[in-house]
């Protein structure tokens, strides 16, 4: 396992972490599963597990699982999606990202987390609001560093600025989702966070399981994720059919590479200077080894290239999958003089 600095944090953290989103509800990993995982991933030399508040059960089942073993690594949580119908639950303001720490903790059974993100920027709450709040939960001692996650690069400037401005923490790290066919990242995001030496922790680096070698041209589709979003899957859809021509040619150089696909997909985010660990979210124990295949991968210039060539630097080929959208294009109301 190769281990990098998180940032300017002085953390080392395992170039592949733990996602946990599939534990609970979501992936519907039981506890026992989750224990096996987290128990083979910390013994692979895995050393960061991420979670958040808004995947039902996941806090819980990582609390059990990490029991007399939470000083051996980094514990990250988020908050700010709603969690439930009560309007006040969500965002990032001083009073919810107050309570719902505490509510966290109390289901992770610890006294605080290592990372503690922004799971979405919240429009409705100003940077120094949200910035307070978080150095004092610093300064408390519930927190060690605090991130965002998912933020538009424009965002995440505007954030480091007000920090320096009103002499706060600032965030530390950033979470984007990344991987060969959503590289928009690229253009904007990735060179802010190394601009502003942020540590850098990758979502959905197997884009949703179309690089982890399950989905072909040639066999039905039986992943969870094409289950529970079939119209992320169906190739009577262009931008679906764009996607799985890509992979058709992705999985040719990975055979002449001799990998995976997997080890492709996570060698190719790894190479990028500004990530720090890739997030794999396994659902099975046989999920988890497979994805630990990738740990020591290192590309080679002609396959890097390679995949330049299929998926266009900076683009992505599913834009509308994307969840770090601006407002601006999503409300017309925003780009209208009125």
């Amino acid at each position: 396992m190769q281990y990098r600095t998180l940032g300017h944090t002085g953390v080392r953290v395992s170039a592949l972490s733990l996602g946990a989103m599939n534990f609970g509800a979501i992936g519907r990993t039981t506890q026992d599963e989750a224990n096996a995982i987290v128990d083979a991933a910390l013994d692979a030399g895995v050393n960061l597990i991420d979670t958040a508040d808004f995947y039902p059960g996941s806090e819980e089942i990582v609390g059990r699982a990490i029991t007399g073993r939470r000083d051996d690594l980094v514990l990250a949580t988020k908050a700010g999606l709603p969690v439930d119908d009560d309007h006040s639950h969500r965002g990032a303001s001083r009073r919810w990202l107050v309570t719902e720490l505490d509510r966290s903790l109390r289901r992770l059974g610890t006294d605080h987390v290592d990372l503690y993100q922004i799971h979405r920027w919240d429009p409705a709450t100003s940077d120094e609001e949200t910035l307070s709040a978080l150095t004092d939960l610093q300064r408390a001692g519930k927190i060690r560093y605090f991130g965002s996650s998912t933020y538009p690069a424009y965002r995440i400037v505007q954030a480091q600025w007000a920090a320096r401005e009103h002499h706060l923490g600032r965030f530390a790290t950033e979470q984007p989702g990344y991987s060969i066919l959503q590289r928009a990242v690229e253009a904007d995001v990735l060179p802010v966070t190394e601009q502003y030496g942020m540590g850098v922790l990758v979502w959905s680096p197997l884009a949703s399981g179309w690089l982890s070698g399950a989905i072909r041209a040639d066999r039905e589709f039986r992943t969870n994720r094409s289950a529970n979003m079939p119209e992320r899957f169906d190739t009577t859809l262009p931008v679906n059919r764009a996607k799985l021509d890509a992979v058709e040619q992705l999985a040719k150089v990975a055979d002449e590479a001799g990998l995976t696909m997997i080890q492709l997909a996570l060698g190719f985010v790894l190479a990028h200077p500004a990530v720090t660990t890739a997030l794999i979210g396994p659902r099975t124990l046989d999920h988890l080894h497979s994805q630990l295949a990738a740990a020591d991968v290192v590309l080679p210039a002609d396959v890097l290239d390679a995949i330049d060539s299929i998926v266009t630097p900076g683009t992505d080929l599913a834009p509308g999958e994307k969840v770090d959208t601006r407002p601006a294009l999503l409300d017309p109301s925003l780009r209208r003089r009125r």
